[in-house]
């Protein structure tokens, strides 16, 4: 049976490992600056590439992704795995509003992947295989994270148990509603592609 505290401690515990900031934290220790003040001024992946350094930029990518995978991962162990669908959207939520950097944090696409994982590794395959080529034809960064959160949200609700498939159907929303002016770009023809602008 599922108790209050139990979930209350999940969805905490989930949150604080997905607000880890490791994009503002390698910029740093990489001599590179605050990262907030560079390109989108966004803690993730794609802009941390913008500061030229593809190695902190994949380092970023692998972290971020890692921390949503290990929280729905240390729940589940913990917990049970019913409860791993709260960790799962506590840690994207963490990611995205980091308490520590006044809750302005990235959009979610990497510690969505990682959550997806954790929860199953069919959705993690599928989206992960739409957003590589999807960026890859595009080469418009935004595509392939959407593209694979819509990809995510069809197979989970699918393949997943009920509230394993909600959550990502949730987090893939909540992904889309954090790139509203991406996607406002992309019906003007204005979205950069990979490696420029914003």
């Amino acid at each position: 049976m599922i108790t209050v505290l139990e979930t209350f401690l999940a969805a905490v515990g989930a949150m604080l490992l997905g607000s880890i900031p490791f994009g503002l934290l390698l910029t740093r220790a990489a001599g590179l600056g605050d990262i907030r003040a560079i390109g989108s001024g966004n803690i993730g992946a794609t802009n941390v590439l913008r500061t030229g350094n593809k190695k902190v930029a994949a380092a970023t990518l692998a972290l971020d992704f890692l921390k949503g995978a290990v929280a729905v991962w240390l729940v589940s162990a913990w917990f049970g795995p019913h409860l791993a669908p709260v960790a799962a959207v506590a840690a994207v939520l963490g990611h995205c509003h980091p308490l520590w950097l006044g809750f302005k944090g990235g959009k979610g696409v990497a510690t969505a992947l990682g959550v997806m994982l954790g929860l199953g590794w069919g959705v993690f395959v599928a989206a992960a295989v739409t957003w590589l080529v999807a960026a890859r034809l595009s080469r418009i960064s935004s595509v392939g994270a959407l593209s694979a959160m819509a990809v995510a949200a069809l197979v989970a609700l699918g393949v997943l148990p009920l509230w394993s498939g909600v959550a990502v159907l949730l987090i893939a929303a909540y992904v889309f509603l954090r790139h509203e002016e991406n996607i406002r770009r992309l019906l003007a023809g204005t979205e950069p592609r990979i490696g420029a602008g914003k």
